[in-house]
């Protein structure tokens, strides 16, 4: 099992930590409102805790479940306190009118925390592609991506202890075919499936 710290206290923050606990992986919640963090860990109970904002996370792996816009401004903050860790971004720069996305150039937050990281952490993205209701209630796969594979490894094994089942995309330059990957999915949810009840799997033809 693995010791996580989830940056953020919103309905992500929340799910994932829920999840976790329920895998048998201790979390650590850490907000810019203090009085929220510590509210999330008691009303997720035994193997919550908080942190506090800017300092070392506790965990091994660091899940910044914050809107894209504050991903990198958060890591670059945080700095040195992040080296040796492994940061996962679950982010989506999605555009205004949620059909493109908000970064112009072929690049992802992912790779962006990757500039602002410290070179001793990994960075993995993942969870992106999924609704939290779906990762809440079902059993989607996982999609991730990253540069190292040390940092997928520890990644797919805290997946796994979730229930699900972790698939690897190949490197960090992947995680901006992943955002799009999350476009997709709002797309399907606003026209061809038209709920968000639903996430993109893998289906393997039998042997």
């Amino acid at each position: 099992m693995s010791d996580i710290s989830i940056i953020g206290t919103g309905n992500m923050a929340r799910t994932i930590g829920a999840r976790a606990l329920a895998g048998g992986n201790t979390v650590e919640f850490t907000g810019r409102d203090q009085s929220k963090a510590a509210d999330l860990a008691k009303a997720l109970g035994d193997g919550a805790t908080t942190g506090e904002w800017g300092t070392a996370p506790a965990g091994d792996i660091v899940i910044v479940a914050l809107l894209y816009d504050g991903v990198v401004p958060v890591v670059t903050q945080y700095g040195d306190a992040l080296a040796g860790k492994v940061i996962v971004d679950i982010s989506n720069p999605f555009n205004s009118t949620f059909d493109g996305l908000a970064h112009r150039e072929e690049t992802s937050i992912a790779q962006e925390v990757a500039k602002a990281a410290p070179a001793a952490a990994g960075v993995v993205k993942a969870f992106n592609t999924v609704f939290r209701q779906v990762l809440e209630k079902g059993r989607p796969d996982i999609f991730i991506a990253g540069d190292s594979d040390q940092a997928k490894a520890r990644v797919e094994a805290f997946i796994k202890s979730l229930g699900l089942r972790p698939l690897d995309v190949g490197g960090l330059k992947m995680a901006h075919w992943l955002e799009g990957a999350g476009l997709l999915t709002v797309g399907l949810a606003n026209h061809g499936v038209g709920n968000l009840d639903f996430s993109l799997s893998i289906t393997e033809l039998p042997a």
